[in-house]
């Protein structure tokens, strides 16, 4: 079992290796996310196709609860709860995602397109790969999310206003949003480079404020 060996693991279902760190519940933490050509690949699924609920995330326990398996260690899940593992603190403790000047957090490869599907915990200590990312909204010039909801319902300093946000979503702008994903998202630089398929979003966003 090794860092590269997951990595090329991962590759077939397009999913990624998004940050690694050492953490207080395992001795090496495999943080892993979507890629850009995840959706693909989930779309061909029995899961995506077999009509019954929460289709990704059966299909991510399946694929990563096999890739657990394979290399003798344990998983962990964003929906495995209450109370829900840390995902978020895991995640910018690995030093490559951060927060953004809209709140939501950002990662080096992704943008604001992250989707964590999983966690690989590992009890042996392992030396992973050097860190040298630092957050891309240090060097965006305009920091578009700032100011690309409609509401203005993101903000690093008030937080997120939920109510707001779906209130918009229910009205004829707020289609934009729900079938195209939040634009906020779609407007980071990193996440317009990571290419995240329309009809995926749709899918993320009606998860989140089902109509």
């Amino acid at each position: 079992m090794s860092y590269t060996a997951i990595a090329a693991s991962l590759e077939g279902h397009g999913l990624m290796i998004m940050g690694a760190l050492h953490a207080p519940e395992a001795e090496t933490l495999i943080l892993i996310g979507a890629d850009a050509v995840m959706w693909s690949r989930f779309q061909a699924t029995p899961e995506c196709n077999d009509g019954r609920p929460d289709p990704l995330d059966r299909w991510s326990k399946r694929v990563i609860g096999q890739l657990a398996i394979d290399f003798g260690t344990k998983a962990a899940y964003p929906s495995d709860g209450p109370p829900y593992p840390p995902f978020i603190g895991w995640a910018l403790a690995s030093a490559r995602f951060w927060q953004s000047p809209a709140g939501m957090m950002v990662h080096d490869h992704a943008g604001l397109m992250i989707s964590l599907r999983g966690a690989l915990l590992i009890d042996d200590h392992w030396d992973l790969p050097a860190v040298t990312a630092t957050s891309p909204c240090d060097t965006c010039i305009g920091q578009p999310c700032r100011t690309s909801c409609p509401v203005d319902a993101l903000s690093r300093e008030i937080g997120y206003d939920v109510a707001s946000c779906k209130t918009y979503l229910d009205t004829d702008p707020g289609r934009d949003c729900m079938e195209t994903g939040c634009r906020a998202r779609r407007v980071c630089p990193v996440s317009q480079r990571f290419d995240r398929p329309a009809d995926q979003s749709a899918f993320h966003m009606k998860a989140f404020h089902p109509q």
